[in-house]
């Protein structure tokens, strides 16, 4: 009888996926209590530019939630072992989702007006961003169109990575929190900028780590 050598493996596969819904509850949590401004009517500075047109960001804060919350599931192998029709039925939420959050990113930089701090490199980051990871997903159908399953998920990963920029830049943003005498447009854009940086190369490791396996993450 063969048996594992290792044990704590399947438990330590749980840890990458329980690590990125982590990192999504801050965002998450943030854009229920802003649905819930908007739904109560509570306008406050930060608020206020969504309320002539708040259907954009209440589709984003949606997208974002269920995209960043699903996805998180496809980076456990244990999980899909045991689910194996789990991710290809998942995608046909996680897509359109996906989309939906590139699209609503970009509609909201083009129209909504700028926050305080934000200027043209944030708003050109924002550009940037929300069309590479359209274009990213747009290869990654064409990849499970072609059934290129291993570049489908590499193109997946680095279009959740940028998706997933709101939730590390809690993190980048902390000096600029705690150091009012720092805040200005280029602090903020260094902030913003070092979120979606770190979050890409993250991606590519990941991708580098399973070239050549056959369970790279989708």
């Amino acid at each position: 009888m063969k048996t594992s050598l290792n044990p704590t493996k399947p438990t330590r596969e749980w840890l990458i996926p329980a690590g990125l819904v982590l990192l999504s509850l801050v965002p998450v949590i943030a854009g229920m209590v802003r649905l819930n401004q908007l739904g109560s009517g509570a306008l406050t500075p930060e608020n206020a530019r969504f309320f002539a047109s708040p259907w954009p960001v209440v589709i984003h804060i949606i997208s974002v939630t269920a995209y960043s919350l699903l996805g998180a599931f496809q980076f456990s192998p244990a999980f899909r072992r045991r689910k194996p029709k789990w991710h290809r039925r998942s995608g046909y939420i996680l897509l359109p989702m996906a989309f939906l959050t590139a699209f609503s990113g970009l509609w909201m930089t083009l129209f909504y007006p700028w926050p305080k701090f934000d200027g043209i490199a944030v708003f050109s980051m924002r550009l940037i961003v929300g069309m590479a990871m359209t274009v990213f997903l747009l290869l990654s159908l064409d990849a499970i169109r072609t059934r290129k399953f291993a570049l489908h998920g590499a193109w997946m990963i680095r279009a959740y990575a940028l998706a997933l920029g709101a939730g590390t830049q809690v993190f980048t943003h902390l000096p600029f929190g705690l150091f009012p005498s720092i805040q200005n447009e280029t602090s903020r854009a260094v902030c913003m900028g070092a979120a979606w940086l770190l979050n890409y190369l993250v991606a590519e490791w990941v991708i580098s780590r399973q070239q050549g396996s056959k369970e790279i993450y989708t």
